[in-house]
């Protein structure tokens, strides 16, 4: 897949998202405020963040695939990470609201404050909210996947965020419903439970991002891998100094390469050339690459 048809299918996932999130934001403010239950309309609120992402998602995905300029001799490939990032940031974000409005709702009902009886119609958006929220998270990690990218995918854990908060939300408002004032309390107890998941995605996330955006060196497999393609090149007598790390959805590869000390430059560089395409036919064309060669003696 090249990267004009990845920018485009990711636009049309994230566009998806996008206008169910719109319905979906509605529904629950209205269910709410006529529902008149304060859970319903947290876990509304919780649905405008999704806005925020699917913005940076079509915002920076487009940025990323473009190639390199004056000023980004490596290309854009960044953009995209620091996109995950910022979604990364808004679960943390969404997490942590969750987590202490949960334990403040607690502490007040511990104090002897009711928590209002929600109507049914709040019931049945949850249970909608839940269905859809899965659905779009199945939707567009599928789709992250097949295009590799981390933004996609950040935004369909974005999606399970907002399953898991309306689930919480579903369980205090039927326990309210169905069994009683004492079962209230229900929902800011689910509320901390999900907001402790809604963190942990946010982490699975954040970490790969912060790696990148650090230079971290790629896996050491993938490491090795890169090695067995450089020696298996003929005329390579070895290699050391590998350099490696992530530029979005590419990598970047820098190595020194032996070859025989009486070779000439031709030839020397067209084992460079072969260890280029070797690396480009494995990884992408993509790839930023290079190669450093260097005489071999014995």
């Amino acid at each position: 897949m090249d990267d004009k048809d990845r920018v485009k299918k990711a636009k049309k996932v994230t566009l998806v998202g996008f206008l169910v999130n719109i319905l979906l934001t509605a529904a629950k403010l209205l269910a709410g405020i006529y529902g008149k239950s304060s859970a319903m309309l947290a876990d509304g609120v919780h649905s405008l963040s999704d806005f925020a992402t699917d913005i940076v998602v079509l915002a920076f995905i487009g940025i990323s695939v473009k190639d390199k300029d004056k000023d980004h001799s490596y290309g854009h490939g960044k953009f995209e990470t620091f996109a995950t990032m910022l979604i990364s940031l808004a679960l943390f974000i969404v997490g942590i609201g969750i987590f202490v409005s949960g334990l403040q709702k607690i502490i007040h009902s511990l104090s002897g404050e009711i928590i209002e009886r929600p109507g049914i119609i709040a019931f049945y958006a949850a249970i909608i909210s839940i269905v859809s929220k899965e659905s779009l998270f199945w939707y567009t990690i599928k789709a992250g996947k097949k295009i590799n990218s981390s933004a996609v995918i950040a935004n369909g854990w974005h999606h399970r965020s907002d399953a898991f908060s309306s689930i919480g939300t579903l369980a205090g408002i039927s326990g309210a419903i169905f069994l009683g004032e004492t079962w209230r309390i229900l929902d800011p107890i689910a509320g901390i439970i999900v907001s402790c998941f809604i963190l942990l995605a946010a982490w699975k996330l954040i970490k790969p991002s912060a790696g990148e955006l650090l230079e971290s060196s790629l896996p050491e497999h993938v490491e090795e891998e890169i090695i067995q393609i450089i020696r298996s090149v003929k005329g390579v007598k070895g290699q050391h100094n590998l350099k490696t790390r992530r530029i979005g959805n590419t990598y970047a590869i820098e190595m020194h390469v032996k070859v025989d000390k009486d070779l000439s430059v031709e030839d020397s560089h067209a084992i460079a050339t072969k260890v280029e395409n070797s690396l480009r036919e494995k990884y992408g064309r993509q790839t930023h690459i290079g190669v450093h060669i260097e005489p071999y003696y014995d």
